[in-house]
């Protein structure tokens, strides 16, 4: 092994297996990724139109050995070599989760190492301290996945005051769902990305869901009916769809909001910097989308490469660094917590 560590260096070995992707990574002072590697089962699950909990939890103890040694074997490390292990513990599916909490305390227990559980959605958010040197909290962030859409101020690392949250539909779960009912399949987001970038974006007007009582909270659950809508009457009158137009005005219609919504906030909260975070981060229309709004009011904008917008291990590590810095330390009792909520320990 190459000699890596100097005086005060912290390495992480750090664990993701929320959903369908078996991952691991070495992290080093909380920004340097040494590895990422990362497992997908996303051919195995297109066939079922979506995540079978069950055979993602076969796949990930399948998995998730081959993955942590070929994580340590890329940064040229040894377990012992680690300063700590972290795992993300929740939210995500019990099964999966389960595996990798179950790995992570195997081996900080064998290992003689202190043992970090990390929340998957602060994974998200610390994805963006990875590639970006200069970002430091304060700042806003908006958080876009299947699971989540969150509007957060990250008052400092592992420190999240909620501002927004989605009443019902997830973002990325409309994504999904409307790609389902389209026929482009799964998964839903990038599948929609590439047809919208061949269609009219105001092709067709969808709504733009407002919540009284709190201007920066989000509703996707009407766009997704009044889209399925369309769909359903253009079958039953033999009307043609126009995939294309149709992807892209819808959207155009999720990524409107919640881009309008992030500036505001900020705006509102009188923040200079705006990050983005989770697997939606990674369509291109709600980049150029904040990237134009960012600009024309004057904000930073931070956020990660696609392959750590994806649930990955190097966001995890990035997480654990802070958390460990903090003196964070989970027990031989952690447990997998599948409804985890951002700033419960």
């Amino acid at each position: 092994m190459k000699e890596h560590t100097t005086q005060g260096d912290v390495y992480i070995l750090a664990i993701e297996s929320s959903c369908d992707e078996t991952a691991a990574s070495v992290v080093k002072n909380g920004r340097e990724v040494c590895s990422n590697v990362i497992s997908s089962q996303i051919a195995l699950h297109t066939q079922y139109g979506g995540v079978v909990p069950e055979i993602a939890s076969r796949k990930h103890i399948e998995k998730i050995n081959q993955v942590i040694e070929a994580a340590l074997s890329e940064a040229d490390m040894a377990i012992d070599d680690m300063t700590a292990i972290a795992v993300t513990y929740g939210p995500g599916l019990v099964g999966p989760l389960l595996v990798g909490v179950a790995e992570a305390k195997a081996l900080a227990y064998a290992a003689g190492k202190p043992l970090i559980g990390v929340h998957h959605i602060e994974g998200h958010v610390s994805a963006n301290f990875i590639e970006n040197p200069d970002l430091e909290p304060p700042f806003v962030c908006l958080i876009v996945s299947g699971g989540h859409t969150h509007l957060v101020i990250v008052r400092d690392y592992g420190e999240f005051e909620i501002i927004g949250r989605t009443r019902d539909d997830a973002a990325g779960e409309a994504f999904d769902k409307v790609a389902r009912a389209v026929g482009l399949g799964y998964p839903g987001g990038p599948k929609i990305d590439k047809a919208a970038r061949e269609g009219d974006p105001h092709a067709m007007e969808f709504p733009r869901a407002r919540v009284g009582d709190n201007p920066f909270d989000f509703s996707f659950s009407g766009l997704k009916s009044s889209v399925l809508n369309y769909i359903n009457h253009a079958k039953m009158t033999g009307e043609r769809i126009n995939v294309a137009d149709l992807a892209a005005s819808f959207q155009n219609a999720v990524v409107e909001v919640l881009v309008s919504r992030t500036v505001d906030a900020a705006g509102q909260y009188g923040f200079t910097k705006v990050a983005i975070a989770g697997g939606v981060a990674s369509n291109t229309a709600l980049r150029e989308g904040m990237g134009e709004a960012c600009r024309k009011a004057g904000l930073s904008l931070y956020y990660p490469s696609p392959i750590l917008c994806t649930d990955n291990a190097a966001m995890i590590g990035a997480a654990a660094y802070y958390e460990y810095r903090n003196g964070a330390r989970a027990g031989w009792d952690l447990n997998a917590v599948p409804n985890l909520k951002l700033g419960e320990r």
